[in-house]
C-alpha cells in the first residue's frame, strides 16, 4: 500500500460531513473513503469494523479505529493538525476520547447533518454498548 487510508461510513450524513471537512480543511496525503466504496479485503478490514467506527490503515499496514484513527489521520497532516493528533494520543485525553466517540457514534443520527440512516444497526449497537445501551469494555 502506497498511501494511508481513512475509512468512514458513507451512509451516514454526519460522517460524510466530517469527511468533507477533512478533505477541505485538513492537509493530508491519506485517502479519505467511505467503506462502502473501499476494497475492504485489500485494507484488511471487515464491514462490521467499519460500521462500528472510522478506521485507519497506514501505508505501513498499521491499523487504528475510532479516536485512535482520527489521531493517526491528524498525525499525518499539517503542523497544527499534528499537534491536535498528538494531543488526542495523550493518555488522559485518549481515555476520555473513547467514551466521547462512542456517544457520538450512538447519537450521530441526532447530530447536525445526521439522518436516520446514521443510526448504527442494532447488532452493532449491542456489540458496542450491550443490550442496556451502556458502554461495554474497550477492546
Amino acid at each position: 500500500m502506497e498511501t494511508s487510508t481513512f475509512v468512514y461510513d458513507g451512509d451516514c450524513a454526519f460522517c460524510t460531513r466530517c469527511a468533507q471537512f477533512i478533505e477541505r480543511r485538513i492537509p493530508t496525503g491519506a485517502r479519505v473513503v467511505p467503506w462502502q466504496f473501499a476494497d475492504l479485503a485489500a485494507l484488511g478490514l471487515t464491514e462490521a469494523e467499519c460500521e462500528e467506527a472510522v478506521q485507519w490503515v497506514g501505508a505501513d499496514g498499521s491499523r487504528a479505529a475510532g479516536p485512535d484513527a482520527i489521531a493517526r489521520l491528524l498525525g499525518e497532516s499539517g503542523p497544527a493538525w499534528r499537534v491536535a493528533g498528538a494531543g488526542l494520543r495523550f493518555p488522559p485525553v485518549r481515555a476520555a476520547a473513547w467514551p466521547a466517540y462512542r456517544w457520538v457514534a450512538r447519537n450521530r443520527h441526532r447530530l447536525p447533518g445526521g439522518t436516520a440512516a446514521c443510526a448504527l444497526p442494532q447488532e452493532a449497537r449491542e456489540r458496542l454498548y450491550g443490550p442496556t445501551g451502556r458502554p461495554g469494555p474497550t477492546s
